[in-house]
């Protein structure tokens, strides 16, 4: 089996630690959350706010921002420590190996830096519906070692299409959703089989049970019909084109749907969504 030792997560010469609230370290925290992001200014601040309800402390890598994404994490007092790219890596496989590593070093980071019970880890677009901190305090999590939770994509319609503004919620900030469910690994305890590995991307290799609970608004394709565009553009240019690049290209001005990107109806948050999710 992979181990730890395994993995050589260390920092290079373009990769900068930044230390945020000091008054974080130095004790133990139930939960602590991290993520990796890229020019997310514009919907970051709900984004630590959101993470603020139920996180201790916050660790983030910052891949090569051109807006003020490092600055509002700086600011932020539930912001613990940063990990800023200075250069932007152009080769497609290299990124996607920088998926896990990016990763695997926050984790490391966080293991040395700020012990903790529970990880969370997610993307700054995504919303879990539910109380996470109730849950890993649950006794329906004592018999696990890691969540998945149920993640479900929003999209901008004829009748719900304006676009996102920093004043804004984005809980809830779409009516429609997609019923494709996907199951991610967002959760796990704190132990030292938990790691990333090459080719993983977000999800670490966790040993144990693992449960399914709570559900995730994805706001990828809906903040707004420019950032829809951005997104296509950043598939195509970033990824393997058969797999990923390919179908972004198809999707290219078509930022407002009438059913999902997998042809099929939409459906307003709820129990008829949930009743009609399709895994994939």
């Amino acid at each position: 089996m992979t181990t730890s030792k395994d993995r050589d997560w260390q920092l290079r010469e373009q990769e900068q630690v930044i230390r945020g609230n000091e008054a974080l370290f130095g004790r133990q925290h139930l939960l602590v959350a991290m993520t990796r992001m890229r020019n997310e200014a514009l919907i970051l601040p709900d984004t630590l706010d959101y993470l603020s309800g139920f996180a201790d402390a916050i660790i983030a890598y910052d891949d090569a921002s051109t807006d003020r994404t490092v600055e509002i994490l700086r600011a932020h007092p539930k912001v613990a420590l940063i990990v800023a790219n200075r250069e932007w890596e152009q080769d497609v496989d290299a990124r996607k190996r920088a998926e896990a590593r990016h990763r695997g070093l926050l984790l490391d980071m966080a293991r040395a830096e700020l012990p903790h019970e529970w990880m969370f880890c997610f993307d700054p677009d995504e919303r879990v519906v539910g109380d996470v901190r109730e849950l890993v305090q649950s006794p329906r999590s004592e018999a696990c070692n890691a969540v998945r939770v149920r993640l479900f994509d929003a999209y901008m319609t004829s009748e719900d299409q304006e676009p996102y503004t920093p004043e804004q919620e984005l809980m809830h900030f779409r009516r429609y959703f997609g019923p494709e469910q996907r199951d991610i690994l967002m959760l796990w305890r704190n132990r030292p089989e938990v790691l990333f590995v090459d080719g993983r991307g977000r999800t670490p290799q966790v040993a144990g049970a693992i449960a399914t609970e709570l559900h995730c608004q994805h706001y990828g394709k809906s903040l707004s019909e420019a950032h829809w565009e951005e997104t296509c553009d950043y598939y195509i240019r970033h990824f393997p084109f058969e797999t990923y690049g390919k179908k972004w290209q198809e999707r290219k001005g078509k930022a407002v749907h009438a059913q999902s990107d997998f042809k099929r109806p939409l459906y307003e948050w709820g129990e008829t969504l949930f009743a009609n999710a399709v895994s994939i």
